[in-house]
């Protein structure tokens, strides 16, 4: 009885962890990601997107590169959701939240907390898919995810933009797994270089697309819903600021 009783225990705290995905179920199908933004460089990403026919995905943060909430930011984020792109979160800070508390301010709760409000206020969505900052995550993260509604989004390809690679590198590293062919490719992109914006994405997308890839968003290339409800976006108030 008591070995029952164990097992079942085991089983429901298993049930508490979040759903955790690392490349897609679609087969034959590239889901192009973005990280890091709101910045300067998403119109400029999202204008490469739209004149190629593709949606992507963009894991924001709050207060990483820019306030969510400046004016510009705010106006690119309705931009970009405007023209069919997907946005989940990436937290507020960009902490590497396996290593900070669960609760109080800027504790994991916390983190993820700010920026589904911001996205709730800015384009009307509470986001069902978060990507953890470095990709870093443990039973914790998993737990508050699984208690956010929230499936964990990493990936299998990454350009290598935010680790130093140059643009020939993260062209030759796109030409790679091109010509590798696998199944399907879930991508790593951070919005917040020029170069991944102007040089390597215009690149990635002929590559992939001469392979005979289709572009999908990260819930069409999972079959999951983006976000768990979407309401009418909000008005600006006081509260829309990064200081507190």
């Amino acid at each position: 009885m008591l070995f029952v009783t164990l097992a079942l225990l085991a089983t429901q705290v298993t049930a508490q962890l979040a759903t955790l995905y690392s490349s897609c179920k679609r087969a034959n199908a590239v889901a192009l990601t973005f990280d890091d933004g709101p910045y300067i460089y998403e119109t400029d990403v999202v204008n490469q997107l739209n004149n190629a026919g593709i949606k992507g995905t963009f894991f924001v943060n709050g207060n990483n590169w820019e306030c969510i909430y400046d004016a510009a930011m705010v106006a690119s984020i309705k931009n970009a959701f405007a023209s069919g792109h997907e946005f989940g979160s990436h937290t507020w800070h960009h902490y590497n939240l396996a290593k900070i508390p669960v609760d109080g301010t800027g504790g994991i709760h916390d983190e993820m907390f700010r920026t589904e409000l911001a996205l709730q206020r800015i384009i009307g969505v509470n986001p069902a898919i978060m990507r953890p900052p470095y990709g870093s995550y443990n039973d914790n993260v998993r737990r508050v995810a699984f208690a956010r509604n929230q499936s964990m989004i990493l990936w299998d390809f990454d350009n290598g933009d935010s680790t130093g690679s140059s643009v020939a590198q993260s062209k030759q590293a796109y030409t790679d797994v091109a010509n590798r062919h696998p199944n399907n490719i879930l991508t790593l992109n951070h919005e917040v270089y020029q170069t991944t914006a102007d040089q390597v994405l215009p690149f990635a997308i002929t590559t992939l697309r001469n392979k005979g890839y289709q572009f999908v968003t990260v819930s069409e290339c999972l079959g999951i819903n983006p976000y768990q409800w979407t309401a009418a976006p909000q008005a600006r108030t006081s509260a829309w600021n990064c200081n507190t």
